[in-house]
């Protein structure tokens, strides 16, 4: 049972990354909060809460984890009075492609600006959500696009411009403005020009039922955002949860020989030229599952942390998360080759068959997280799960 304290559920379940992101932003806030799983959503736990957030990721991963039952759990959670904030994959959530939250939809893969990352100049709407706000910079981490359909809600933010230390894919933001984006557009086979947003909500205010729901591409919880802990601020206050004492985990350094075997591959990654780090996360070279080596990096160093070392509940784990350090290993110096010959290669296209196979049974050939890489974080994201409500209920 959630304590009188705790309003406010965090959904947790595929998420990875992004749930430890918003984790501990909620803590750092002084939220009321409790973890919950899409098993206990089925089984009717939202009953002991005001709101329920919902961080980022794969949308669709999240709806297939929910099921019909943990998805209509929500809509009647909502529609009795409770409120839904949906931070990026979480906000893709309550369109109608996911819960039918609200009536917006994503735009079409072909006319969004998919990979644009980093700080943007939003256009504000009247709200609470932005009281005090000095300067309407934000960041967005490759969101998709609104579209919306219906009446009956509010945009509270849109699209105004990129600042120049953003990126669209591998591009600096800035570094382009001399050159233009139309070459480079065809080269890469997408839309890069953050001009294209401009205008497009990023954040909407609608109601369902008696419930509000707030759905932003905005990532309000990006570890040392103040403007986005302001506006997280703000939609607790305005939402009337709980607000107490900043909680921040102490982040000791981690042990363990499988950490410092996804170090060595993420030091591997930088050496070679293939991602560099940029703050909070990393960019990426074109081609390259750069997200996903980091995700993996991010979550075994959690798994140090918490643990203290090397931890297998599972069954497997620490030879797996080798067996993948080994191929991608090998997957990483094959494309850094490919790379180097200036042949052009995307997350899913390439003329190299050894590349094609390995990175179809480490990833699996969709775009969206499978293969081994999935198998693995899945069980580490359990372990973390469990291990941080123990950490959570003591504060």
């Amino acid at each position: 049972m959630a304590d009188m304290n705790s309003d406010t559920a965090l959904f947790w379940d595929e998420s990875f990354l992004w749930a430890l992101v918003s984790y501990k932003s909620l803590r750092c806030l002084g939220a009321g909060f409790s973890l919950v799983s899409s098993e206990e959503i089925r089984a009717g736990r939202l009953n002991e809460f005001k709101a329920l957030f919902v961080p980022g990721g794969w949308a669709s991963n999240k709806m297939r984890a929910l099921g019909r039952d943990g998805a209509e759990s929500i809509r009647r959670f909502v529609a009795s009075g409770g409120s839904y904030i949906g931070i990026c994959g979480g906000a893709g959530l309550a369109t109608a492609e996911g819960l039918g939250l609200l009536d917006i939809r994503r735009k079409p893969l072909k006319q969004r600006v998919p990979s644009l990352s980093g700080r943007i100049q939003i256009k504000t709407e009247g709200h609470p959500l932005w009281e005090g706000l000095k300067e309407p910079l934000f960041t967005i981490w490759w969101p998709s696009q609104f579209v919306i359909d219906g009446g009956g809600m509010r945009t509270l933010a849109s699209f105004e411009q990129a600042s120049d230390d953003a990126f669209s894919s591998d591009l600096n933001v800035g570094d382009m403005k001399s050159c233009g984006w139309e070459t480079i557009e065809k080269a890469y086979g997408i839309n890069l020009n953050p001009e294209r947003m401009e205008g497009d909500p990023l954040v909407v205010e609608g109601l369902y039922g008696r419930g509000k729901v707030f759905a932003s591409l905005l990532h309000f919880d990006t570890p040392g955002d103040e403007n986005g802990e302001l506006a997280l601020r703000n939609l607790w206050k305005h939402l009337g949860l709980v607000l107490g004492a900043s909680r921040v985990l102490k982040d000791t350094p981690p042990a363990g020989a499988l950490y410092n075997a996804v170090e060595d591959l993420f030091e591997f990654g930088k050496r070679n030229f293939l991602w560099f780090e940029r703050s909070p996360f990393i960019q990426w070279r074109r081609g390259i599952r750069g997200w996903e080596y980091y995700t993996l990096f991010r979550m075994v160093r959690e798994l140090a942390v918490l643990y203290g070392g090397d931890h297998d509940e599972t069954g497997g784990l620490a030879e797996d998360v080798r067996d993948f350090v080994s191929k991608a290993g090998r997957l990483l110096k094959l494309e850094r080759q490919v790379l180097q010959r200036g042949e052009a290669i995307t997350f899913s296209k390439t003329s190299d068959s050894e590349i094609k196979a390995l990175r179809s049974r480490m990833f699996s050939d969709r775009k969206s997280y499978g293969g081994l890489f999935k198998s693995i974080i899945d069980r580490i994201d359990t372990l973390i799960f469990k291990r941080l409500i123990d950490v959570h209920a003591g504060n």
